[in-house]
């Protein structure tokens, strides 16, 4: 309406002016007004355009009010309107430079947290007659100097100009040139800021930043040291009128700040070697192509390491001419620095492998210190404690793309992750079971690390065993010990990730169950083979025999890996190393390979929350040992004057060790143990080994027993009506305050169901009888419908039973009626199931109750609607 309205207004007045002046005077003016205009007329010359434009202003006018921030980029800002300026060197043009950016500060809601690092990339500064250009460099691509197709290297290869920007001014011997820096940082020119809209959420789904308002948008602070400029920019983005109004964090969703540092840093200058990626062993890496390789694989893929020198070349081990400096930031707890100081140190009996001594040391920061976390010259292990907590750890790092060379790192631990709290946000029927997509989209998840989390979890079941199997004082000093140890490996967890190494999801099954518990043995050579994994807690029944809760060393994959990664070796000797990959105690998975989501991967053996060479056994063991914590929960955490939050709590991990538990079991149905050794490789097995039917048989039948039977999920009397949270204003409003006990175990059962009736499980088990299975689909699949209705043929089936039986048919019926992209056996086999469990209700029509027979009533509805589709 504004725009209508100032237009009224020009015409009415157009109109008063007009009717205000009388005809003949107008007339009259309008003769004069010709004579003036003719009198007046500019000449041709003077109208004629300027043969020359003004050339840009002299740069002690324009930063005159300005304040000066020197450095690897000279900055100015302006002091009255905050205007920031950057100064490119003639000497600076036609060089490239490493791009890097990170989260200062923002709300999870929106995808963003504390030291979330981003965009990690390489440009070059480019000069365009009277413009400066920053340029994206492509490192994705390798060309041997000596082949005649580098000429071409620059062919149908992308390097786009992410901004080009006007000289504002030069200095007096036209050297130095002056742009204008808020047109590149104020907007998205050299990242992405808000994520792209998720093609597949429905509008109002996810939270909405809204619009980057370019009036509120600032830029919050310049640093600036002589080998890098950091620019921290406050983003801001507005909307009028949000759906989604997010969590407590969020103060006003219609105004949401994020602050991103942007840091331009030099091109290292120095004798780095890149090393190559190799499959056998888990680094982060840049992936690079040999364009001019003619090999089936020509990858030159550099893994991300540290700058290591040897003071002393000659020596076995020497200490290193920069060591691995970390810094304990002076947000850190008291209690909690000695712990992570000997956990970091630790890292130093691998890099002595490679042949570093004191490789890594460690300092805290005084709580007068004049710089901050975010100046990424310091590597920093850092503590917050967030509302809606992202992880309990992360260790990301930066790297120079063109080598693979590692300039910096931090690792954030937050505080949630020692407390004996559920993270807020989680809805009863979801809590603590692993089985939720996360409410938000991480901007950037590429450095994402859940470690901190899956401990949490683990130290809660671990405390609520513990407080149930013994009720002495003795069991606070056992609490103790465990969350001291999950913190030690917490840290040399996440420090790994920041030596370069990726997660070893395989470690876990390196000691034989029947030694797990050996402290003497896990002392020496540690628990898991590597701390790069994410193990169940090793906790046992009987306490006389506890061993170690969590590793608390660096395993021998960890230490042959640095050997790998850092020792100052020729070609020769790395060959040598990698060759020792098939030694059991070595053996590698990353989570590319592990099959925590259902139907992806296919080794059981690399999976989160596992423990010992035989995980099966294990896992049988930890639901056994959750239905002995349930009987005295209601004495132990039923406290005078206090709510039954800890109850309901204490609840919840049971339930969910329970799932994860199960979910280990059922990932060795159907599954395929993988070797990727090379060919001749002393110790290698063929590629591809089905696991063993008898394997497979016992796995479903731990599954029939612990997750699908009758009374899987039975608890004490009494227990399900004191399940309460604590009333906090209207945080229940809009859902049942009851618990969601059925939603709850059918959420366990559709999750095991979502592996088990798989599609790729399913022409896994068919394709792996070409090459060793013994288990075949349709013995596995009668099998699974034995474990979910045989128990209750010819009696009532309680309520839980039931649901799971109708989610098994509506499965099997989506199979048979083509509504999923199963193979041609695997809707033969869900055939055969459905005419199966045909039979098996009418031999029970008239067995059970009331509700009994309502529910195979509508199970054979459902059926024959099936089977008639099948028939059309």
């Amino acid at each position: 309406m504004t725009v209508p309205f100032k237009t009224g207004l020009c015409y009415a007045a157009l109109a008063a002016c007009l009717v205000a002046v009388p005809l003949s005077d107008a007339n009259a003016q309008k003769r004069k007004d010709k004579k003036k205009d003719k009198k007046e007329a500019p000449t041709e010359a003077a109208t004629a355009p300027a043969d020359k434009k003004e050339g840009p202003k002299k740069l002690s006018e324009v930063v005159k009010k300005c304040k000066a921030y020197p450095g690897l980029f000279t900055m100015y800002q302006d002091t009255t309107s905050g205007t920031a300026y950057l100064l490119v060197r003639n000497d600076q043009v036609d060089k490239e430079y490493i791009y890097f950016n990170h989260v200062t500060d923002g709300v999870l809601d929106a995808g963003y947290f504390r030291g979330a690092y981003g965009a990690n990339g390489v440009f070059s500064v480019r000069r365009y007659f009277d413009r400066l250009e920053l340029v994206g460099e492509n490192t994705s691509f390798y060309f041997d100097d000596k082949n005649a197709l580098k000429r071409a290297e620059a062919a149908n290869i992308n390097r786009p100009i992410l901004a080009s920007q006007k000289i504002e001014a030069v200095n007096d011997d036209n050297t130095a040139f002056l742009i204008k820096a808020d047109d590149i940082f104020l907007g998205e020119v050299l990242g992405q800021v808000k994520p792209s809209p998720n093609p597949n959420s429905k509008p109002g789904q996810s939270f909405d930043l809204g619009k980057l308002s370019k009036e509120k948008t600032k830029t919050a602070a310049i640093h600036n040291y002589p080998e890098n400029t950091d620019i921290v920019v406050e983003y801001v983005f507005e909307n009028p009128y949000p759906v989604r109004y997010g969590s407590s964090a969020v103060t006003d969703s219609r105004n949401v700040s994020v602050k991103i540092q942007h840091s331009l840093i030099e091109m290292p200058k120095n004798d780095y070697k890149p090393r190559l990626d190799d499959p056998r062993v888990g680094y982060f890496t840049d992936q690079v192509t040999d364009m001019t390789s003619p090999a089936a694989t020509p990858y030159r893929d550099l893994i991300h390491r540290w700058h290591l020198v040897k003071k002393d070349p000659n020596a076995a081990l020497s200490e290193p001419v920069e060591p691995i400096t970390w810094w304990i930031e002076n947000t850190t707890p008291h209690e909690f620095r000695p712990t992570i100081k000997a956990a970091l140190l630790q890292w130093n009996k691998a890099f002595e492998k490679a042949g570093f001594k004191n490789a890594v040391v460690v300092k805290e920061q005084p709580d007068d210190a004049d710089w901050d976390a975010s100046d990424m010259r310091y590597n920093v292990l850092r503590w917050t404690s967030s509302p809606i907590p992202p992880f309990g750890g992360y260790g990301p790092s930066f790297v120079n793309p063109r080598t693979g060379q590692i300039l910096g790192a931090d690792i954030m631990l937050e505080y949630v992750f020692v407390t004996n709290r559920l993270q807020s946000g989680r809805i009863f029927s979801t809590a603590a079971l692993g089985l939720e997509e996360a409410d938000t989209e991480l901007v950037d998840n590429r450095h994402f690390c859940n470690l901190g989390s899956k401990l949490h979890l683990n130290n809660m079941f671990g405390a609520q065993v513990l407080d149930a199997l013994e009720g002495s004082s003795a069991i606070e000093v056992d609490k103790d010990d465990m969350i001291k140890q999950s913190l030690y490996y917490l840290v040399l967890h996440e420090v790994g990730h920041t030596l370069g190494l990726n997660h070893n999801m395989k470690s876990s099954q390196m000691i034989h169950h029947k030694d797990i518990h050996n402290r003497a043995k896990a002392e020496q050579l540690g628990l898991t083979g590597s701390v790069m994994d994410y193990p169940s807690l090793n906790l046992s029944a009987d306490k006389e025999k506890q061993g170690l809760y969590y590793t608390t060393t660096p395993g021998p994959y960890d230490l042959w890996a640095i050997e790998y990664g850092y020792a100052p070796v020729d070609e020769g000797k790395l060959r040598t190393i990698l060759a020792r990959s098939t030694e059991p105690a070595l053996t590698f998975g990353n989570d590319a390979d592990d099959m925590r989501s259902p139907g992806k991967g296919i080794d059981p053996r690399v999976m989160i929350g596992d423990m010992s060479g035989d995980a099966v056994g294990y896992a049988i063991e930890r639901v056994e040992l959750v239905k002995k914590a349930y009987p005295t929960l209601k004495k132990k955490l039923i406290t005078d004057d206090q709510s039954y939050h800890e109850l309901r709590n204490a609840y919840l991990v049971l339930t969910g060790e329970h799932a994860n538990s199960l979910r280990v079991i059922s990932r060795y149905i159907g599954g395929v143990y993988v070797d990727r050794a090379f060919n001749k490789q002393e110790g290698a097995t063929q590629p591809f080994t089905p696991v063993p039917a008898a394997e497979q048989k016992r796995a479903m039948k731990a599954i029939a027993n612990l997750g699908f039977s009758p009374d899987a999920f039975n608890v004490p009397d009494g227990l399900y009506a004191y399940l309460q949270t604590q009333r906090r204003g209207f945080d229940h409003f809009g859902r049942n305050e009851d618990p969601q006990i059925h939603a709850r175990v059918l959420m366990i059962h559709q999750d095991l169901l979502n592996q088990l009736m798989h599609k790729n499980v399913w022409e896994r088990i068919t394709n792996t009888q070409l090459y060793g299975n013994d288990y075949n689909l349709h013995n596995f699949a009668t099998d699974l419908t034995g474990a979910i209705f045989k128990a209750d043929l010819g009696k009532s089936v309680n309520t839980m039973r039931q649901n799971l039986q109708q989610e098994y048919v509506d499965r099997l019926a989506a199979i048979v009626e083509g509504k999923e992209s199963y193979d041609h056996v695997s809707k033969s086999a869900a055939f055969s199931q459905l005419k199966a469990i045909q039979s098996m209700i009418r031999s029970s029509a008239n067995a059970g109750d009331a509700a009994t027979r309502a529910h195979r009533d509508h199970l054979k509805y459902k059926i024959d609607i099936a089977l008639e589709a099948k028939k059309g």
